[in-house]
């Protein structure tokens, strides 16, 4: 059953499952908790499983101003979850977005993470400092979501489900094999015109605010336990060597390749569940 907990003048939808030691999953762009529908379930026969709504997305609520989107507040909002709920160390997965704000997380509060699971995602400085042709074709939106208000609000409130699904579909990937529930999830998400908004200063807070942060952070090399996942059909697996754009960051990290492309957890929720228990049960 999904909950509501309020901190940082925010509220932050979340539900929790299972027993064992804790996992916070965090979903990306342009999704909700519920890209974990399938594979929560299989993980929650070992491990208390919380699954959330980041700020600004799905059930949670919307911040206004674009300085409140930055994956650093995002963090401090599901650090303070899961202190609510009785973790102050835990597992921690994201994909995407989720994937970003994890990584935030551990360098802002290492001795919280118990190991570190980044889904198909390169290091944000890497990617907008070494940016290729290539990528910036393929990943367009990080740009065009970036443009000042309202333009980018208004062309994708015209037809959200057309803009996002094409989203979806366009990185490495199709509609096929995604859950006929969580999509309606989504699509009820991104119907929201405050959720739009919030999407898009997601994206530019991460050009004006987490790009200057996570070049400060440059030399700082996270010791966590960590598992980079990526799709072996996606667009980062064909523009980076991923586990290369890594090594000077992580530390103590593995990678691995899932069938499909960038949203590998919707299609391949078993084996990414499968992945995901192995390296859990080693840490």
């Amino acid at each position: 059953m999904q909950s509501e907990f309020k901190i940082n003048d925010q509220s932050i939808a979340y539900t929790v499952q299972g027993d064992g030691q804790p996992v916070l999953m965090l979903h990306g762009f342009p999704q909700t908790q519920a890209m974990w529908n399938t594979i929560a379930p299989l993980l929650s026969n070992e491990f208390t499983v919380v699954t959330a709504d980041l700020r600004g997305y799905g059930a949670s609520s919307k911040p206004e101003n674009m300085e409140e989107m930055s994956f650093r507040h995002m963090a401090a909002d599901q650090i303070g979850l899961m202190s609510h709920l009785g973790f102050e160390s835990f597992h921690l997965v994201g994909h995407d977005r989720g994937a970003r704000t994890a990584y935030r997380l551990v360098l802002d509060k290492p001795n919280t993470v118990l190991s570190l699971t980044l889904m198909d995602i390169v290091p944000t400085h890497f990617l907008l400092n070494q940016l290729t042709h290539d990528v910036a074709r393929d990943y367009y939106h990080w740009f065009f979501l970036a443009q000042t208000a309202p333009f980018p609000e208004k062309l994708i409130a015209h037809d959200p489900d057309a803009f996002f699904e094409r989203c979806l579909a366009g990185w490495g990937g199709s509609m096929d094999g995604f859950d006929g529930i969580a999509c309606a999830a989504y699509r009820q998400a991104w119907r929201d015109p405050d959720c739009i908004r919030s999407m898009c200063n997601d994206y530019r807070a991460t050009i004006d605010i987490d790009y200057p942060l996570d070049a400060l952070d440059l030399k700082n090399k996270v010791n966590t336990p960590a598992m980079v996942l990526y799709g072996s059909e996606g667009v980062m697996a064909k523009a980076y060597d991923i586990s290369n754009t890594w090594v000077g960051l992580l530390r103590n990290m593995q990678c691995f390749p899932i069938p499909g492309g960038h949203f590998f957890p919707d299609t391949a929720p078993e084996k990414t569940a499968q992945a995901l228990k192995k390296f859990l049960k080693s840490i």
